[in-house]
């Protein structure tokens, strides 16, 4: 079942709020995201560097840490209150997920439950972040490809079903768009939302658990442009791995970057407001070219199969990869 409207759960998630990503050289990432890509620094310390975009008025949305591996540390979504957290807490005890409540374990959040979801992911939930400058009127200090905030998480799973489920009815999570197989009963990819536009989460099928890429919003589609003249200038140019171009799903604009440990962000503007409570999801068939890209140019190689392993919460390993069960590979994969 497609919801349209949002279940209610008994906590209320009101976006994509975080990402941790590993990379292993600090000063190599820190030039690529800030000097570059112009996120603004909120906090370091020796292995961590604390990032954050021009509309972002909270100490976060990005945190670099140095690792021994590239990969995902953890993805986190805010709730609106304290009271939700307690909710989110009850409904991981009647699933008996395990998981850990902190108080202080990372800069700007006082307290969060971490736990690892049913299908492998390092997700962090917390209630409120310490306040910082908004830096949105500081147009002087705004550099690269002016980065706005955190849009949204695109997670790879074997079982698209599963998740969708877990996502739709567990955690209140609406459709705006979904990818079939011919057949019309089986659903590829979903976007989902919490927050009125486009998507937060979407669950794409493949080898997973992996994180694909995690997308922020830029103004407009001049600073994607004027960040891949940037970057195909100063050294950056192996670090442009697709686009410029335009979506059919989601209709942003987009560029996906990689960093220098291979993970990927995705540059992101133009999407749609899905704020209307009757809103029905937007169908694509598979093998629709226009689908990943509006203007039909085929996806690199490179962004079908790699993406980003995610390290577990209760131990130092990556977790074990699982593989769809197919039997044909389609023409076109996914948004």
């Amino acid at each position: 079942m497609i919801l349209l409207s949002p279940k209610q759960t008994g906590f209320d998630i009101v976006k994509a709020g975080h990402i941790e990503l590993l990379v292993t050289d600090l000063n190599k990432a820190r030039d690529f995201y800030v000097n570059k890509l112009g996120f603004f620094v909120s906090a370091q310390d020796d292995r961590h560097l604390y990032l954050r975009g021009a509309e972002e008025r909270y100490h976060h949305s990005l945190l670099l840490t140095d690792s021994d591996y590239a990969g995902v540390g953890h993805i986190a979504f805010r709730v609106k209150d304290e009271n939700d957290l307690k909710s989110v807490k009850k409904l991981l005890e009647k699933h008996r997920l395990k998981f850990e409540e902190h108080r202080n374990k990372e800069k700007g959040i006082e307290r969060s439950i971490r736990f690892q979801d049913p299908f492998g992911f390092p997700v962090e939930f917390y209630s409120s972040m310490t306040k910082v400058e908004w830096m949105i009127r500081s147009y002087h200090l705004q550099t690269g490809a002016r980065v706005s905030r955190l849009d949204h998480f695109n997670l790879l799973v074997p079982d698209v079903s599963s998740a969708f489920k877990w996502y739709s009815e567990e955690l209140g999570f609406i459709c705006t768009e979904l990818t079939e197989m011919e057949d019309e009963d089986t659903i590829w990819a979903a976007w989902l939302r919490r927050k009125h536009t486009c998507h937060d989460v979407a669950l794409m099928t493949g080898i997973g658990p992996r994180v694909h890429h995690a997308g922020f919003t830029v103004p407009d589609r001049i600073n994607i442009m004027d960040c891949a003249d940037l970057l195909a200038s100063s050294g950056y140019l192996k670090s442009i791995e697709r686009g410029p171009g335009r979506h059919g799903i989601s209709n942003a604009f987009f560029l996906y970057l990689r960093d220098a440990d291979n993970n990927r962000i995705e540059l992101y503007t133009g999407d749609y407001l899905s704020a209307d409570p009757d809103w029905e999801p937007v169908r694509w068939k598979l093998n629709d070219p226009q689908r990943q890209t509006f203007w039909g140019a085929p996806a690199p190689e490179s962004w079908f199969n790699e993406a980003m392993q995610v390290r577990s919460f209760f131990s130092s390993s990556f977790q074990a990869l699982k593989k769809p069960k197919l039997t044909d590979r389609p023409t076109y994969m996914s948004h």
